[in-house]
């Protein structure tokens, strides 16, 4: 450990020393992975903001490697690398990452919770949420707003409306990395084929094709030009981009399916009358999101049963945490009227194991600590 990421710990080692017992005690075995990882898997993986300031350099060998961005990535590679791949398994932690941050430091602490393999999913985010709301409590901050959200609520939406698959991916897109999807709704509806594209040879020989095979295609076209990118933009983008056009010359997003995205998009407030709004909205626009709704309202059951009070639990169904890899619930916990960054942030991804390598998909689960930040509003509220 670094001198800063040792002074940050002297600093909060009695915040830490308990907050490592609780995770301890609920029987979340401690991780301690290599601070040096390959950096494809945060490339390919993570949202855009940790792209962006992700420490980069080279092994000897060409493979490119950085510096930990956060850990959750981390502990699920050595998850996945272990014997215990594939089964239940519980794992805390507590070490530096490195990102670039504009005037914060680029070493920071954090601390947090992965659980993997657990087939009773809505008890298991319920877990998630009692833990990081422990996690606070170890610091003494106890006054915390509770923002939640659930991805997988917004991609059954996107799957009942079924939407051309480039409308869909791009819309998961703007959801992921916090892009006004109002904004981009109305773009869409005002789409226009009476554009002239100077690819319209491109574009023509696109129609109709899935993103397969508008990938294989755009990356033959580059192989001949002898080049692998373009303005910064990667074959697949452009593959997509060129998709996006393709597809605007067939018409634009339907207005039915922008007004249901836009009246789903505006449901908000605590989760129980969240529930009743998303299933009149499914009864009126005849739309089938039952399992996604189901699971939500198993989740805020299990939420009760461990105390939580849902009643000051916030629910929106725009709320997203701009990372790729989301799949489900998602949450945050700020402090109550200082909240513009989370103090402990989490959620599910469950698509994450297989594209780590996994064989056979596994359920996944866990939240992050913002060890610096409760450390110094732990002191406020103790001073």
């Amino acid at each position: 450990m670094t001198a800063t990421a040792t002074s940050n710990a002297a600093g909060s080692a009695a915040w830490a020393d308990t907050l490592l017992l609780s995770f301890a005690q609920a029987g979340y075995v401690r991780a301690e992975p290599a601070i040096l990882q390959p950096a494809e898997p945060f490339l390919d993986l993570s949202g855009e903001d940790i792209r962006k300031s992700l420490y980069l350099t080279t092994d000897l060998s060409g493979e490119e490697l950085c510096l930990r961005p956060d850990l959750t990535i981390p502990v699920a590679r050595d998850y996945l690398a272990s014997t215990r791949a594939g089964q239940p398994a519980g794992f805390s932690y507590l070490g530096p990452v490195f990102r670039y941050r504009s005037g914060q430091a680029s070493e920071f602490l954090q601390a947090g919770i992965e659980s993997f393999g657990r087939q009773d999913r809505a008890a298991a985010d319920a877990e998630m949420l009692a833990l990081a709301l422990e996690a606070t409590a170890a610091f003494g901050v106890r006054d915390v707003e509770i923002r939640t959200g659930d991805v997988a609520l917004f991609n059954a939406l996107l799957d009942a409306l079924n939407l051309y698959p480039v409308w869909r991916r791009r819309l998961v897109k703007d959801f992921n990395r916090k892009i006004s999807l109002e904004q981009d709704l109305e773009r869409l509806a005002a789409a226009s084929t009476a554009t002239r594209s100077e690819y319209e040879g491109v574009l023509a020989a696109l129609a109709g094709s899935d993103r397969k095979a508008a990938l294989a295609f755009v990356t033959d076209l580059m192989s001949i030009a002898g080049t692998t990118n373009v303005g910064g933009r990667t074959t697949a983008e452009i593959a997509d981009r060129f998709l996006e056009q393709s597809t605007l010359k067939g018409g634009a997003l339907p207005r039915e399916a922008i007004a249901v995205l836009k009246r789903f998009l505006s449901i908000s407030g605590n989760p129980d009358d969240a529930i009743a709004e998303l299933r009149a909205l499914t009864t009126e626009a005849k739309l089938d999101l039952a399992p996604a709704i189901d699971q939500f309202e198993s989740r805020v059951g299990f939420m009760a049963a461990r105390g939580i009070d849902v009643k000051q639990t916030r629910f929106s169904t725009a709320f997203g945490r701009g990372l790729d890899y989301y799949t489900g619930f998602e949450f945050e916990l700020h402090h109550r009227g200082n909240g513009a960054e989370p103090l402990v942030a989490g959620g599910r991804y469950d698509g994450l194991m297989t594209q780590l390598g996994s064989i056979a998909p596994i359920p996944a689960v866990g939240f992050s600590v913002w060890v610096d930040a409760l450390t110094k509003i732990g002191r406020k509220v103790g001073a």
